[in-house]
């Protein structure tokens, strides 16, 4: 496994981090508990120590899942949660507010079997709680012991002004990033530069168009979110433009005998320098598949053909 440690922090984690979304066990088609339980033992097994997971998957199933997927082995793994999402009857609301603060680490401490998560991340800006509000109520609860570090997501550099005055005291900055998706590339430099934080990359696979497995006949049920339109992933002349990439991709995955995934997985962590990649999986064989992106480089030729091809 290859490691770093996050900026401003000690946090040495495997730069491949498992993402918890499918955890959720909603809106990612079939997904069974035991063969979920079964990655995350096989992603420990073979190194990873980083786990991503949020209150609003599965409304907290995803933090369940992961806490019984990991039992006594949860104090040898980095977890990282977020806050910010509130449900309500008037439906999905951002909520930055410090009593929502509180309240939703306390549901995520709960779900996790755990008195200590080890970075709390603001999942979206409500815009309207001050930020040194919410800095502040962070601070409280590490001092606490109930969260050791705090990061960000979602923050494009539109309204990073906010954050400028806390430089140095995030660990990490998350976005959507992947080779069929790099309209946040510059965004997220950006802020890894303003506020000197590890950048994470999430739907490092294109929600999966990047593995391989699909062609322009693809389908998926109703279950599944990618039946939606609005995952242009799988549809019209992205889903066609995502497919030759893909096309690019097969002969390096055969030049250094790895799967597809590892490939896209490759080009992250060669491209963005000291990256996190996370990675959602719902069975252990997605995660060995992951896993191969591990211990080797792509070579001048192969990046430069990948950043073309995906520009």
């Amino acid at each position: 496994m290859e490691y770093i440690t996050l900026r401003n922090s000690d946090l040495k984690v495997s730069r491949l981090c498992m993402g918890g979304c499918p955890m959720g066990g909603y809106g990612w088609g079939d997904v069974q508990e035991k063969d979920l339980i079964d990655a995350i033992n096989v992603a420990v097994d073979n190194g990873i120590n980083f786990f991503d997971t949020a209150d609003t998957y599965g409304l907290g199933q995803s933090e369940i899942t992961l806490a019984k997927g990991l039992g006594a082995r949860r104090k040898d793994v980095i977890i990282q949660s977020k806050f910010g999402v509130r449900f309500s009857s008037k439906g999905t609301v951002y909520d930055n507010s410090p009593t929502y603060i509180r309240q939703a680490l306390e549901g995520t401490l709960s779900r996790l079997g755990t008195d200590y998560v080890d970075i709390y991340v603001i999942h979206y800006r409500d815009h309207k709680t001050p930020i040194e509000e919410v800095v502040a109520t962070l601070d409280k609860l590490k001092d606490e012991g109930k969260i050791r570090y705090y990061g960000l997501s979602n923050i494009d550099t539109d309204s990073i002004d906010e954050f400028r005055p806390y430089r140095g005291r995030f660990v990490c900055c998350q976005d959507e990033y992947s080779l069929a998706n790099r309209s946040h590339e510059g965004s997220l430099l950006k802020v890894e530069d303003l506020l000197d934080v590890t950048p994470l990359t999430w739907g490092s696979l294109g929600q999966g168009i990047l593995t391989g497995k699909y062609d322009r006949s693809c389908s998926f049920s109703a279950n599944d979110r990618r039946s939606r339109d609005i995952y242009i992933n799988f549809h019209g002349e992205k889903l066609l433009k995502n497919l030759k990439i893909v096309d690019a991709m097969r002969p390096i995955a055969e030049a250094h005998n790895v799967s597809v995934a590892a490939v896209a997985i490759r080009f992250i962590m060669d491209y963005l320098k000291d990256s996190v990649v996370l990675v959602g999986a719902k069975r252990p064989a997605q995660i060995s598949g992951n896993l191969e992106s591990i211990g080797w480089t792509l070579t001048d030729d192969e990046l430069r053909l990948l950043n073309e091809i995906s520009r």
